[in-house]
């Protein structure tokens, strides 16, 4: 079936860049065949007009997403990560090689991880692998096996079986990584740095993790990464300190890039209430003038993209009872809030939709290598979203579909709505009720 969609405004992809404008997105064979003018006649078996107050997105593409199974399911699970991703507008996510047991850290893990995806995606699924002491004869076939790069720490995971990497560790993770062609991503704090927190006082952990532990992490990963030639990321930057030297590097032409997550955007350190452990990440919200900090990263092109850091757990984990910041878990559910929680503060600073659309949809693509994906032009992917950027709603938990909602935006207004996404040319039911069978593809590198 050929589809012609119809919309006012659209967001699309342009040799320039991203642009919105008035456009009809013909679809056949589950990818864009032409983008049109709004009225353009189009030879299509169904004809679909969005409303007046609606705009046509491509679907996000979040790199960042940590689904957990199989071995920790009762925290999330690919049935119930991919429901919520759609229903927030990310048609493709990519799943970080921890926590699931086994983590992904050799090409049998990787196929068990496939396994357990496989008819449970709502939307398209791949794989970050990962880089831990010992296995580095297995980042090759973990690469010929699809993975889109290595994801290593430089300080405890949180998880036992996937330790980090010393700076010897590291260095040869890289040089591997660079003879691969891959791409390493990096949690970036120093482990001589942080410092062991316990108690409800939001303060003391903020402190516990400071702004230095991340730069000289950064630092000593931007020097291995000139050495190596080495292509790195930097995950889930928070401290705006770093923004300097990340521009610095790129100047100079090393392959870095760096990325930046909604909580750091929109939340603030002055705003947690001692023991409400439901903002407890790693690294932490930081101060209101750090987050300000990071929209001018973001405006200059120095944080290149805007990813979930979707870690949620289950709600003993994160130890609300007493709300210890040093015992709790330490992760963030926003895998289905990241789209309206970013434009919601994004328009309040004069950002228009084609700036949020390029942070979490177009580069994040670019950097997995999804050629196909998080744009709206002919020969993409037909994944598109519906969203309606001036409607307001509260944050109600019971409508988020996360396995475990515990969230810091629970009760928080927003603006913008997805009111509809779709994968490949076709809608996506997030309803299990209605009983639609999951259509998500487990994507490999190179294929998408």
């Amino acid at each position: 079936m050929r589809t012609v969609l119809r919309a006012d405004r659209a967001v699309l992809s342009t040799p320039d860049g991203l642009v919105e404008r008035p456009a009809a997105v013909l679809v056949a064979d589950e990818r864009i065949e032409a983008v049109l003018p709004r009225d353009a006649a189009a030879a299509a078996d169904r004809e679909i007009v969005l409303a007046a107050d609606e705009v046509l997105l491509p679907g996000l593409v979040d790199t960042h997403v940590h689904v957990n199974e199989p071995g920790r399911t009762e925290w999330e699970g690919f049935a119930s990560a991919t429901r919520a991703a759609a229903a927030g507008g990310v048609t493709t996510l990519v799943d970080m090689p921890l926590n699931s047991l086994p983590p992904t850290t050799d090409a049998d893990a990787l196929a068990v991880k496939r396994k357990a995806a496989d008819g449970q995606c709502r939307v398209d699924v791949g794989f970050w692998g990962g880089a831990v002491p010992g296995n580095l004869a297995e980042l090759a076939p973990l690469h010929r096996a699809g993975v889109f790069g290595f994801k290593c720490f430089l300080l405890p995971s949180g998880v036992d079986e996937f330790p980090p990497l010393d700076r010897a560790g590291l260095a040869a993770a890289l040089r591997e990584v660079a003879a691969l062609g891959a791409l390493m991503i990096v949690h970036a704090e120093d482990p001589g740095l942080v410092t062991a927190a316990a108690g409800r006082r939001y303060a003391d952990f903020l402190a516990s993790r400071p702004r230095a532990a991340e730069d000289t992490a950064i630092a000593g990963l931007l020097e291995l990464a000139e050495q190596t030639g080495a292509r790195v990321h930097v995950l889930h930057l928070s401290s705006a300190d770093a923004l300097p030297m990340i521009a610095r590097a790129k100047a100079a032409g090393l392959p870095v890039s760096a990325e930046t997550c909604p909580h750091y955007l929109t939340l603030t350190a002055e705003e947690v209430p001692d023991g409400d452990t439901r903002f407890k990440c790693c690294p932490p919200v930081r101060e209101a003038g750090n987050r300000d900090a990071l929209w001018a990263g973001l405006a200059d092109g120095v944080i290149d993209a805007v990813v979930s850091d979707h870690s949620p757990s289950t709600e003993d984990l994160k130890r609300l009872d007493t709300g210890d910041f040093g015992a709790a878990w330490g992760g963030i559910a926003s895998l289905q809030l990241g789209l309206p929680v970013v434009w919601t503060e994004a328009r309040r600073r004069g950002h228009g939709l084609t700036d949020v659309l390029t942070w979490m949809s177009a580069r994040p693509a670019a950097l997995a290598g999804l050629t196909g994906k998080g744009r709206i032009a002919a020969g993409a992917d037909a994944d598109l979203v519906v969203f309606a950027p001036d409607e307001p709603f509260t944050v109600d938990v019971g409508r988020l579909h996360h396995r475990n909602p515990v969230t810091p935006y629970a009760g928080r207004a927003l603006t913008g709505a997805v009111r509809a996404s779709w994968l490949r040319g076709k809608l996506i039911e997030t309803d299990i009720e209605a009983g639609a069978e999951p259509r998500g593809r487990l994507l490999s590198r190179g294929e998408a």
